[in-house]
């Protein structure tokens, strides 16, 4: 691997937002006069070193196709699952099986910084020890009961937020979601299958902006770090 190398991202989107409670999934939702998955996927295709982005849908997605950028000829749409796991290895499977790495990021993750993306992509010029961005728990963390009542608190101490995207060996990802998913296993994300296997997992740290959009608050706080991007871009 070089520094000019490039990569291609699975970005899972076949899921219906629950907890958003909205109409649509919460990647067609709106910031900026952009839709979510819009801003995630552009932000990806920007960097110079991803060349291809496979975006994962549910059966019956009828909003993507719609959208100008379905039309980039960087992206590629597959079918996943009812699960993660079924959705990402259905990605996987679109991926040329002559690369070596692949990157999995969430649809709903719009703000990702192309330095953290790239100190990420640094992982594949320095071995087989794939990884993943993250930042370092600063909160008290409590752990509770089923009544919602302290049980005791954790130390922080190496504690981290996992986020995407994550990093590793096309085939040595592929191998550890299927033996996952055959063992009738539940991973939240795909470090923990790799954990699962055996396998090691670096931790990048990335900035705190990277959020997730699972609430409706998150969107008018992605509103304000896409607007930080773009400055910096100009």
């Amino acid at each position: 691997m070089t520094l000019n190398s490039t990569f291609t991202v699975v970005v899972p989107a076949a899921g219906i937002g629950k907890r958003m409670g909205a109409a649509v999934p919460k990647q067609y939702l709106f910031i900026a006069e952009k839709t979510v998955i819009e801003h995630t996927l552009s932000n990806l295709m920007a960097h110079p070193q991803i060349a291809k982005v496979v975006v994962v849908l549910h059966p019956e997605d009828h909003y993507f196709k719609e959208l100008n950028i379905a039309r980039s000829p960087k992206i590629t749409t597959v079918i996943g699952g009812d699960e993660r796991s079924d959705s990402v290895l259905a990605g996987l499977a679109a991926v040329n099986c002559n690369e070596t790495w692949v990157l999995v990021h969430d649809a709903a993750r719009p703000c990702l910084h192309h330095d953290d993306l790239s100190a990420l992509l640094q992982l594949a010029e320095h071995g087989q020890v794939g990884g993943i961005l993250a930042t370092p728990v600063r909160d008290t963390m409590k752990r509770g009961n089923p009544k919602h009542l302290v049980v005791k608190t954790e130390s922080r101490d190496h504690l981290w937020h996992a986020l995407t995207p994550q990093l590793f060996p096309l085939k040595i990802l592929t191998s550890a979601l299927s033996k996952a998913q055959k063992m009738q296993i539940s991973m939240t994300d795909e470090a923990s299958a790799i954990e699962y296997f055996g396998g090691q997992v670096k931790l990048v740290s990335g900035r705190a902006s990277n959020i997730k959009i699972t609430q409706h608050e998150d969107l008018l706080l992605a509103e304000f770090y896409l607007s930080q991007l773009l400055k910096e871009a100009k």
